[in-house]
């Protein structure tokens, strides 16, 4: 599932990125990351909550 998301995300940047260079969209990255860089502590919050960890039994 780890393998999954960055794909995800990879492909999901890639087009943001393409979109801008053919001027299809006109959004600033800075000001994108300088309003939702808050987003990505909650993903990693998220993803660290339902990633299984190693349990030892005792």
């Amino acid at each position: 599932m780890k393998g999954n998301i960055a794909a995800i995300v990879l492909v999901v940047l890639g087009v943001f990125f393409l979109l801008t260079n053919l001027g299809l969209i006109s959004i600033s990255l800075r000001e994108l990351l300088r309003v939702w860089w808050p987003v990505a502590l909650i993903a990693v919050g998220v993803a660290l909550f339902f990633t299984p960890g190693s349990k030892k039994d005792k």
